[in-house]
């Protein structure tokens, strides 16, 4: 199913290397990112697609570049990651089995170093929105819903 995520603001990458998409959006299928760019001009591309707004602004999703929030296990700590707008953790924060394990069934990547991040055509659907306190409201892992702040 191809969802579009839209928000009042769309980066290609935090920091600010280039202009912000206003009123923009991210359309996703399967793992994939499919489009980027203004609502209007998405929404016309895939008219029945499902479409996800959120407030604040949407960009790629982050590496969790420390080690893993403390929580009773393994996957409530890859969890508690996604919570904050990563879908990536260094591979030396997340060393046993048990946490490479919890990381795997959730998609979430274990890198040897801090990468850029950025949003990309066709690139892997990870993406991450923040509100104006920076507090994460929403993440997607591969093109899944893995977050949601209520």
């Amino acid at each position: 199913m191809l969802t579009i995520h839209a928000a009042d603001e769309v980066r290609y990458v935090w920091d600010g290397t280039q202009e912000p998409i206003q009123d923009g959006a991210v359309a996703v299928e399967g793992g994939r990112v499919a489009e980027v760019g203004p609502l209007a001009e998405v929404r016309a591309r895939f008219p029945g697609a499902r479409v996800r707004r959120w407030p604040g602004v949407l960009g790629p999703a982050r590496v969790h570049e420390g080690p893993l929030p403390d929580a009773p296990s393994p996957r409530e700590r890859v969890h508690a990651v996604l919570k904050l707008g990563a879908v990536a953790v260094l591979e030396e924060y997340a060393g046993t089995p048990e946490l490479r394990a919890a990381a795997g069934r959730n998609d979430v990547l274990v890198l040897s170093g801090p990468r850029p991040v950025s949003i990309g055509s066709t690139g892997r659907a990870d993406l991450a929105v923040f509100d104006e306190t920076g507090v994460c409201v929403a993440t997607v892992c591969a093109g899944r819903l893995v977050h949601r702040r209520r």
